[in-house]
């Protein structure tokens, strides 16, 4: 039985005005629970893919399906409220809203979503918890986004994608900007927090070191049809 909950086939992809494609990808399937390390070089087109998955950009062919969803069917508004309810990302420029203090930008994505509110039992509980696991201390909840360090940032950004147990997370190199120990702490963290809520889990990033950690590895180059330079 196919238990797949990320689908790409025959996807291709290319921004506008380009002739060549970015990604040219024959067949990914992610099963549920899964735990997915995705290793490129800078500008392959890491994050083409998971802007795909999380359908922030639809493919010009081909289809994604995620959690029994074809993405190409939902209009863009649709695939906004699909991510809220159903996806965590971790984006590679964080996104955080400058003018939220640090515990609101965690909790927001409750507010957007009932469903990742329903699972949490008080959503600033949750976020607290969260934060003081990824280090950040609590005399820095009510301070802006604008004032940690990038490092700090991206464990905000982190927590903020794994509130409300989303079914699956999508992280675009989500250990950059962190020492040894704090990358370490991550990586068991965000695996706990998978296997305790059965997410599926699709983490892309150059640093071959991380790989180890994966049940399953691939590199995009093998599944990456596409031959031209990109920027991702």
């Amino acid at each position: 039985m196919n238990d797949e909950v990320v689908t790409i086939s025959n996807v291709v992809f290319s921004w506008s005005g380009d002739t060549a494609p970015v990604l040219d990808i024959e067949h990914l399937g992610v099963e549920r629970g899964g735990h997915l390390f995705i290793q490129g070089a800078s500008g392959c087109g890491k994050t083409t893919l998971l802007n795909l998955l999380s359908g922030i950009q639809p493919p010009n062919s081909g289809s994604v399906r995620v959690l029994n969803q074809n993405l190409n069917e939902l209009n863009a508004l649709q695939r906004d409220r699909f991510r809220a309810d159903h996806l965590g990302v971790v984006f590679q420029q964080f996104n955080l809203l400058p003018f939220l203090d640090i515990l609101e930008n965690v909790c927001l994505p409750c507010s957007f979503s009932k469903r990742r509110k329903s699972q949490t039992d008080v959503v600033e509980d949750a976020a607290r918890e969260m934060l003081k696991e990824l280090q950040i201390p609590p005399s820095l909840f009510h301070r802006h986004v604008m004032d940690l360090s990038v490092g700090q940032q991206q464990r905000v950004a982190v927590a903020r994608a794994l509130i409300g147990n989303p079914e699956i997370v999508l992280a675009d190199e989500p250990t950059s900007a962190l020492d040894t120990r704090s990358r370490d702490s991550f990586i068991d963290l965000l695996f706990q927090r998978a296997t305790e809520h059965e997410s599926t889990l699709v983490f892309v990033s150059h640093d071959e070191q991380l790989a180890t950690n994966f049940e399953r590895r691939i590199n995009l180059a093998d599944i990456n049809r596409a031959h031209s330079e990109v920027v991702a």
